[in-house]
């Protein structure tokens, strides 16, 4: 089960190639590990010449889209191997507690 980010809140990151977009939003379990999940969209220009996003991708999208969630992949293994490298230190940094009053 995951604790869901607060709508207010933006996404971890953003990365966008051609008119393909993905959003990347950082959870937490219960215990506290970390969670990344992606929202992949796509913009168009409607009618009105307005833009639109929508999640549905054409054959000629798919490339795109591959490499898209491929940057995504690396930005999210990126950030995962910040996170255990951070609390690696944080584990092996001194608690400050004096061996005195044993």
């Amino acid at each position: 089960m995951t604790t869901n980010a607060s709508s207010s809140q933006p996404p971890a990151a953003r990365l966008r190639r051609g008119n393909i977009s993905a959003s990347i939003w950082r959870n937490e379990t219960r215990d506290g590990d970390p969670i990344y999940n992606v929202k992949f969209e796509r913009s168009y220009k409607d009618a009105q010449g307005d833009y639109q996003n929508i999640d549905s991708y054409g054959v000629s999208d798919l490339l795109l889209l591959a490499k898209v969630a491929d940057l995504a992949h690396d930005e999210i293994s990126r950030r995962l191997d910040e996170e255990r490298e951070r609390a690696k230190a944080a584990r092996a940094k001194p608690s400050g507690k004096s061996e005195r009053g044993r």
